[in-house]
């Protein structure tokens, strides 16, 4: 199904949680309530905003998406990165280390460093080459390869630590992707997975790069629930040792990006304020009944 992205929606849908928010008594008063209307209308009075037109977004597969994003990758300021990052590599420091461990999805590198650094020998798998290639470059020592998630090039129960970050989104299906994960994880191994929270897709968190006719496209982005994972971590056999849905925090410059952060700050604030960004499960392998 086509997207339409227009300014001035965007802008108004901002106002509009901000809104549900306040009515539904998380933060906002009367006069906040009062600024929001007013902004309201002072929004659909603007010309500008009024007569620029909205486009049509096209769709983008990860293989496109990633190899556009992979030169400049790491240099941006992430912000779901920011809040992700921190409590997967906590979950990771209390697992035992010097084990061997498989970053599914690797991108660039992020946590493979990290679990290399913990004492891991560390295999590295993405779909994307110019992803890979910029991780080999940053660790020349880690073994990495080329290949889709749903068939890792790896022996069965080869892990004792396996990570997954920010990319079942983009998958069509969470069970699949599950249970090549738990094919590969040892009987009382650990997999530890991060995915932007459904919460934060609906407020502008679905991946868009450059189309060939300077527009934009999106990424796919499954709508997972948490009782989604959670069906299909059973069904692949696996344990939950814990969720966590980390909260967007106070962003540099505010949210919603620089239109959102130049017409209606406070609404873009308050739309975010407090609102999962990632979903985070670290979950186990069953021992097997002869001990770990």
């Amino acid at each position: 199904m086509p997207t339409y992205a227009h300014p001035l929606a965007w802008l108004l849908a901002l106002e509009g949680v901000a809104l549900l928010r306040a009515q539904a008594g998380d933060l906002g008063d009367e006069e906040f309530v009062t600024r929001r209307i007013a902004e309201i209308r002072d929004l659909l009075a603007d010309p500008d905003l009024a007569l620029d037109a909205g486009t049509v977004v096209g769709h983008a597969t990860t293989t496109e998406g990633y190899a556009q994003w992979a030169e400049r990758y790491d240099a941006e300021d992430n912000p779901l990165i920011a809040v992700e990052e921190p409590l997967v590599r906590r979950i990771l420091a209390t697992l035992p280390a010097a084990g061997r461990a498989l970053d599914v999805a690797c991108g660039t590198g992020r946590h493979t460093a990290f679990l290399a650094g913990l004492g891991h020998e560390v295999v590295g798998v993405d779909s994307s080459a110019e992803m890979l290639a910029l991780a080999r470059a940053k660790l020349p020592d880690v073994v990495f390869h080329q290949a889709d998630l749903h068939a890792l090039p790896a022996e069965s129960a080869g892990f004792d630590v396996v990570v997954c970050a920010l990319a079942l989104t983009h998958q069509p299906a969470l069970g699949p992707a599950l249970r090549e994960l738990a094919r590969v994880t040892r009987p009382g191994g650990h997999i530890v997975l991060s995915d932007v929270h459904v919460l934060s897709l609906y407020l502008g968190g679905v991946a868009k790069v450059g189309g060939p006719d300077g527009g934009l496209r999106a990424m796919p982005a499954g709508r997972f629930l948490a009782a989604d994972y959670i069906a299909a971590v059973h069904e692949a056999g696996l344990q939950i040792v814990a969720c966590h849905e980390p909260r967007w925090g106070d962003a540099p410059g505010g949210h919603g990006g620089p239109l959102a952060r130049q017409r209606c700050p406070e609404a873009a604030i308050a739309a975010y304020h407090d609102t999962p960004a990632v979903i985070i499960w670290h979950l186990r392998r069953p021992p097997s009944p002869a001990g770990r």
